[in-house]
């Protein structure tokens, strides 16, 4: 069997993860990879001797098997909580808001940006808010006063054209990870952090911090709801956590950690991607929500997660079993 770090050798920063995995998998299945762009892994064909099938990075889903109408519909963020709480899975519920008058005409009213503005009030003036449409945290940050709320406003209305008003919550967040209705992998997430050199100060490590997100085409993060004085400098090896999104792509961390056997968010996750009609799904969902061991609800639905974390943990045994999935739905593999 190939090492997955012999695919990974030499490849540039833009080259896409996913690509790599799935010439790793090829390898490991006797299918044939072909790029289709000079080998920069954003397009290429996978083939058995019978069937061929095209991926493409980007916007593109890595995962077939999951049919257009809810890969589409798990990428409205609004249309996900409607359907799930159809389903009676728990949810952080929220309207969503329209950033520009285009299109005006094809929407019901109350969802315009001075609606937004109401709603903020309703909610006492704090609200996590996030792209409806959006990905990889982009965006998504917890939003006090007014002040704030029309800054944030005029940042995100220049990358898209709605966002998702929710009340703030808190709670230790999960990712479950499911192909049909096995539950593949648990991850626990965590904060991104700025780690403390000694030498400079806080202000400029974030700025170095936000310029990374910025070249992977994320928006910057601010200082948090800690209002810190970014004047000082961190001891060498202090952790400064930066509160809001935790995604892996934002700078924050997953480490695979299955939760007690039986806990609710498990079948909380089935019942979920079932209602989206999703065969792989990556499920976030916050537990112990405010303190309350009991209380699960589901953040959000993933149709098309990444996996380098299965990479980072030395789990090519799943990344493996994920594209298998895969062949064998596409009929480039027999059961």
């Amino acid at each position: 069997m190939p090492h997955l770090q012999q695919f990974r050798a030499g490849k540039p920063g833009f080259y896409p993860d996913q690509t790599i995995y799935a010439e790793y998998a090829c390898a490991e299945f006797g299918l044939t990879f072909e790029h289709l762009d000079r080998g920069t892994g954003v397009v290429f064909r996978i083939a058995s001797s019978s069937t061929e099938i095209s991926f493409g990075a980007g916007r593109c889903s890595w995962f077939p098997q999951n049919n257009a109408t809810a890969s589409s519909l798990a990428s409205d963020k609004y249309f996900t909580n409607l359907i799930l709480e159809r389903a009676d899975v728990p949810t952080f519920g929220g309207q969503y808001f329209f950033l520009h008058d285009r299109h005006r005409a094809h929407r019901p009213p109350g969802h315009d940006r001075s609606d937004a503005e109401q709603y903020f009030r309703v909610l006492d003036a704090s609200a996590f808010i996030k792209p409806l449409q959006g990905s990889r945290g982009d965006f998504a940050q917890p939003v006090h006063g007014e002040a704030a709320l029309q800054e944030y406003l005029d940042r995100v209305s220049r990358y898209y054209d709605a966002v998702l008003m929710q009340r703030i919550f808190s709670g230790l967040e999960y990712r479950v990870f499911l192909l049909d209705d096995e539950v593949l992998y648990t991850a626990r997430k965590y904060p991104p952090a700025i780690m403390g050199d000694g030498a400079n100060r806080l202000c400029d490590l974030l700025a170095e911090h936000n310029a990374v997100l910025q070249a992977r085409g994320l928006s910057p993060v601010t200082s948090g709801d800690n209002n810190p004085d970014l004047t000082v400098v961190l001891p060498e090896g202090e952790r400064w956590e930066i509160s809001g999104r935790m995604n892996l792509s934002a700078g924050g961390r997953m480490i695979l950690e299955a939760l007690s056997p039986g806990h609710p968010a498990y079948e909380l996750a089935r019942h979920a991607t079932n209602a989206l009609g999703l065969r792989v799904a990556a499920v976030d969902l916050f537990i112990d929500i405010d303190g309350k061991p009991e209380l699960t609800k589901i953040i959000e639905v993933n149709a098309n997660p990444s996996i380098r974390l299965l990479e980072d943990s030395g789990r090519s045994d799943l990344i493996l079993k994920i594209w298998r999935h895969t062949f064998v739905a596409m009929g480039l593999l027999d059961v």
